[in-house]
């Protein structure tokens, strides 16, 4: 299995969704951005919209996040959203 991405999706008051992925795909205000394991660093605006999450084993993970930033550094990818919540 490729290495993991450890990511953490939140909202404003609260953690909406946390784990391991091998993918993440998030809309951002440039368009959408596929994310795996070794991605440059990134900082990025959000778009109103959903960020996918796919598991190792294939499950899919769907959050719909508003006004907020995607970041990746280091394999971690973090969603803070003024509203998020899992679809």
């Amino acid at each position: 299995m490729a290495t993991p991405l450890n990511v953490r999706v939140v909202s404003a008051d609260h953690e909406v969704w946390s784990g391991e992925v091998s993918m993440v795909v998030a809309k951002t205000v440039e368009g959408e951005i596929g994310i795996l394991a070794g991605h440059e660093p990134l900082l990025a605006i959000l778009s109103t919209g959903e960020a996918r999450l796919t598991l190792a084993d294939g499950t899919k993970v769907t959050a719909e996040a508003d006004d907020g930033f995607i970041s990746v550094e280091n394999d971690t990818v973090t969603i803070v959203a003024r509203r998020a919540e899992l679809v």
